[in-house]
């Protein structure tokens, strides 16, 4: 399942986020959008995890919990929309 992860601090790297949702299941990619002038965080990515069950577990514990100052919201991606 994918998990949007926004309000991140901008200090934090993809195996930041990798780490903190592996104590939650099994994380199969991270990525941190970031903008392609400056490749710096745009404060937001996503994570994919490998089962939905430990995906919304993880987005439970996680959503609104306090990482470096920053309260993380957490939530089920929405499909992308092409076009």
């Amino acid at each position: 399942m994918t998990i949007y992860i926004g309000n991140v601090p901008y200090s934090m790297k993809e195996t930041d986020i990798e780490q903190l949702f592996a104590e939650h299941g099994m994380v199969m990619s991270v990525k941190i959008i970031t903008d392609k002038f400056t490749h710096r965080s745009k404060g937001y990515g996503f994570v994919e995890m490998e089962d939905e069950t430990e995906g919304e577990k993880a987005i439970g514990i996680l959503n609104g919990s306090d990482v470096l100052g920053r309260n993380l919201k957490v939530s089920r991606a929405n499909p992308r929309k092409n076009g």
